[in-house]
């Protein structure tokens, strides 16, 4: 009995980037390209309309962007599995679509073979990383949290009460200047980008306890 070929969804704002990758999946039997986006709007609307096993995702697209397009894609229940296809292994790209929900993450100079391989991996439901990426996780796990001071601590226990940076300064008798210094240095160490954010990644990693009666 023949397998059910793997249903996929190619989303990439270059037209000749699509057709290369339709291209690489042209008459094998195990596989079935139901479409193409050219954005992450566009994604989520022909995820939802064709529901492919896997979407073939990019990243830097105009308009909504694939990291949007992947956690809307988690939002709706949607299930296919996406597998992030693009130039860009920094940091500020893996790290962001990896914890939006995507199932794998490839570089755009992947052999056809390879491609092959993780979109049958993909559409498991398991993990593929390229191998730069998957040293770039790595390293991050193995390094050491940079830790927050005292006076940090201080100032997020505060922010998570409710303070403002100026009510901080005077419950610390610091500037409020100081204030926001500290806090930038807490976004940074955390590596988020507000108050709320800092906020739940330490009740997470359990740098803030919740005191009823303080």
């Amino acid at each position: 009995m023949a397998e059910i070929p793997v249903r996929l969804l190619i989303a990439d704002d270059h037209p000749i980037v699509r057709d290369g990758i339709r291209g690489m999946f042209a008459g094998d039997p195990d596989f079935e390209v139901l479409g193409e986006a050219g954005d992450g709007a566009q994604a989520v609307e022909r995820a939802r309309a064709l529901n492919p096993d896997v979407i073939l995702m990019d990243l830097r697209m105009p308009g909504m962007d694939g990291v949007t397009a992947i956690k809307e894609l988690v939002r709706l229940g949607i299930a296919a599995r996406v597998l992030v296809l693009t130039t860009y292994d920094t940091d500020r790209d893996v790290m962001p679509a990896i914890e939006a929900g995507a199932t794998g993450y490839l570089l755009k100079d992947t052999g056809r073979d390879e491609l092959v391989r993780a979109v049958r991996t993909a559409a498991r439901g398991e993990a593929v990383l390229s191998p730069s990426v998957a040293t770039r996780l790595l390293g991050q796990v193995r390094a050491p949290a940079d830790p927050l001071s005292a006076r940090e601590l201080e100032i997020l226990q505060l922010i998570a009460d409710g303070a403002t940076n100026r009510e901080a300064a005077a419950r610390l008798f610091i500037s409020e200047a100081t204030v926001k210094s500290h806090v930038l240095h807490i976004y940074a160490k955390l590596g988020v980008n507000d108050r709320a954010a800092a906020v739940a990644t330490a009740f997470r990693r359990g740098l803030l306890t919740v005191e009823n009666d303080r």
